[in-house]
């Protein structure tokens, strides 16, 4: 694969991945359990700062995965995030969440600097018919920008200031 292309996704990718490493950093305790909005499920917690952003990191971890056959996150968590309506057994803090951060942008780095064929097919979820390793690359990111900015625009409500717009992964972690 062309460097140009590896470089240009990863500076995009990471910037998702770095907006939501801001909106984290930036949640006061008090707001870590909040909700972001008024859902009237029987499980309101899913809707909690703390939840959205570990539903993000879940899914940028196993989107990253070759396939659901025999991925695991790292511990603390748990496969949780698969079974429909199950939340994980407690909520987990900043600092995990943060750890997790750190743990799935050196894993996207990883995979874009080990990719050799972007258009090799891929299927990682059993019911999603193959797309290209590249087109959920682009998912993968997309899903995390679309939380980064939620997260953002609660902070902005609640807070009084959003974070600021990242136009490029931020040289930190594993050197990128």
């Amino acid at each position: 694969m062309e460097m140009t292309w590896k470089t240009s996704v990863w500076r995009q990718f990471g910037a998702a991945i770095d907006m939501l490493d801001n909106a984290l950093r930036a949640c006061p305790d008090d707001l870590w359990q909040a909700r972001l909005y008024n859902e009237r499920s029987a499980q309101p917690e899913f809707a909690e700062f703390w939840y959205v952003a570990y539903h993000a990191l879940f899914w940028l971890d196993f989107y990253l995965s070759d396939s659901a056959e025999g991925f695991a996150p790292p511990a603390p968590f748990t496969l949780s995030e698969l079974e429909a309506g199950l939340l994980p057994e407690r909520v987990y803090t900043k600092a995990e969440l943060q750890d997790y951060l750190t743990y799935g942008r050196n894993r996207c780095r990883a995979r874009l600097d080990t990719l050799t064929d972007a258009l090799t097919p891929q299927r990682v979820r059993p019911e999603w018919s193959d797309m290209s390793v590249a087109e959920l690359l682009l998912y993968n990111m997309r899903h995390v920008q679309e939380h980064a900015a939620q997260l953002s625009l609660f902070l902005g409500q609640r807070v009084g200031s959003a974070q600021s717009w990242v136009a490029k992964a931020q040289n930190k972690d594993n050197g990128a």
